[in-house]
This record gives C-alpha cells, sequence and structure tokens, in this order.
C-alpha cells in the first residue's frame, strides 16, 4: 500500500514532460490569423492557404467576394505594402490568405491581384494595392454589414473588379446590420 502512493505523481509528472517535449516546437500557430477565423461560427468565411476570388451582384454594385461568396473588404488606414489590421483587429476583419487566385468569367483583373506580408509572417491577399479582410457579422453570401463601419480606427468598404472602393452606403434592404444594440458587439 505504502509503495502506490507514488504511481500518481509519477504519471503526472511523466505527462507534463511529455507535454513540454510535445511542444518544443513552434508555439506560434496558435497566434496566426487563422485563430481568429475560427473564433466565428462555421458560417463565418475562413480562408485556406491560398484563396479564390470572384465578383457578385449587391446592392452596392459588383464587389469582390471569397470563394463562398462573402464581401471582401479593405481598410482605410492600410498602404499597398503593410496591414494596420492586427490583434483584436484581424478577430473581427480575418485577412484572406494569399496568395490568391481570380475565377475565371469573374470581371477580375489578374494583374491587380497580389500579397503582402504581415506583421505576424503570414501572406495576405491584395487587389489592386489593398490587404483583403472578411467581415465575422457577414452570416451569409452577399452582405456587406462591414461596408462604410468606421472600426479599429478607420473605414471599412467593399472594392469594385475595378479596384476602385465603394463608399455609398448598402440599402437598408441589402443587408441586416451586425446589431440593433449601439455596442454592436463588434465596437472594439
Amino acid at each position: 500500500m505504502r509503495s502506490r502512493w507514488w504511481v500518481a505523481p509519477v504519471l503526472a509528472a511523466t505527462a507534463i514532460g511529455l507535454a513540454a517535449c510535445g511542444s518544443s516546437g513552434s508555439s506560434t500557430s496558435s497566434t496566426t490569423p487563422a485563430s481568429p477565423a475560427a473564433a466565428g461560427s462555421s458560417t463565418t468565411p475562413a480562408s485556406a492557404s491560398s484563396s479564390t476570388i470572384k465578383t457578385a451582384q449587391t446592392s452596392l454594385g459588383t464587389i469582390l467576394v471569397n470563394s463562398q461568396g462573402f464581401a471582401l473588404y479593405m481598410f482605410g488606414p492600410d498602404t499597398a505594402t503593410s496591414s494596420k489590421c492586427t490583434g483584436s483587429c484581424a478577430t473581427y476583419w480575418p485577412p484572406v490568405k494569399g496568395p490568391v487566385t481570380a475565377v475565371a468569367g469573374s470581371n477580375l483583373r489578374p494583374k491587380l491581384l497580389g500579397t503582402i506580408k504581415r506583421a505576424d509572417g503570414t501572406t495576405q491577399a491584395t487587389y489592386d494595392g489593398h490587404p483583403l479582410y472578411t467581415y465575422a457579422a457577414d452570416k451569409s453570401p452577399g452582405q456587406a454589414t462591414g461596408q462604410g463601419l468606421n472600426l479599429s480606427g478607420g473605414k471599412w468598404y467593399v472594392l469594385a473588379p475595378s479596384g476602385k472602393i465603394i463608399t455609398t452606403a448598402a440599402s437598408s434592404g441589402s443587408a441586416p446590420s451586425p446589431s440593433t444594440s449601439s455596442s454592436g458587439g463588434y465596437g472594439y
């Protein structure tokens, strides 16, 4: 009986030691932009290691969307070489992974496709020099509930196939707003 008391502590120490050895690889995988996309529901647009974009007709006109039909946005403070949307911003506005390809016949200009390197080392897709994002509050294809929002230090807009920023507001019947409360759940 006396020799059995040590079994539990030895097993616990062994498990901790094995766990430490198993995590000796890169610990950054849990902080990559793929994690924020996982924070949303299963209908939240997420992108794989590369992305496909196309166009869709909405109340805003013809806009860029991802392969599932979710609106793609640009962020006002971004530059052609860097994304200013990091941390909690990237939770609500998941960056579109690069490289990106255009669906044939979608009126997209392949020469406008590009990528940038994000601060965390991942590659983000761009169109006409605008880093691309989806919006966690868009719950179905064709919605553009992020259009014109002023969040995270700048405005968010969808893009036309020409690369032009569409700044008009979405019509009231085109898509539901993210929330009817003043906080909206996305007012970070």
